[in-house]
């Protein structure tokens, strides 16, 4: 099995390195190369966990897939509320769960949720994909199925290696 270096925690930090994994375009077959290398790179772990690539400005999925048998809906259910939290706060999941401690209570609170808190998670796996000079996010990476920490992580080293080798 490999391993992941862990994640910062300090939101400033976590902030950088979402601001420094900025594509140059991102299209389908980004999306394609993408997903399919976050995909390699998880079966590496025994769990099976769900890829999710899909655009900000709509439902528009560019990629779906599992890594293994074993994932059940509820896997989509948690890409589906980590994609929302991306979407409505433009940042990824692990920042915001960081940001405010992992508290679920504080986090609906704060952002006067009510009975809409259960459309968002704060669990990291979540992240914004970003292009250089375009405004906001232009879609949404999710990972679902590891620890939490590991979703975050596999989306960051990914991008990381898949940036830096086309640039």
């Amino acid at each position: 099995m490999s391993s992941l270096a862990p994640p910062p925690r300090d939101i400033k930090t976590i902030a950088e390195v979402e601001k420094s994994l900025i594509f140059s375009s991102f299209t389908a077959d980004t999306a394609w190369e993408v997903g399919n290398a976050l995909r390699s790179r998880l079966l590496d772990f025994p769990d099976p966990a769900v890829i999710n690539i899909s655009l900000a400005n709509s439902n528009q999925l560019l990629f779906h897939s599992v890594t293994r048998s074993g994932t059940q809906p509820d896997n989509d259910s948690w890409v589906a509320r980590k994609r929302a939290t991306v979407l409505r706060w433009g940042c990824s999941t692990w920042y915001m769960h960081n940001k405010l401690k992992g508290d679920e209570a504080l986090f609906a609170a704060k952002y006067m949720l009510g009975e809409r808190a259960g459309q968002y998670a704060i669990h990291g796996g979540g992240f914004p994909i970003r292009v250089k000079g375009v405004e906001g996010i232009i879609g949404v990476i999710v990972v679902s199925g590891l620890k939490q920490e590991q979703d975050h992580q596999v989306v960051v080293e990914t991008l990381e290696n898949y940036i830096n080798n086309r640039s």
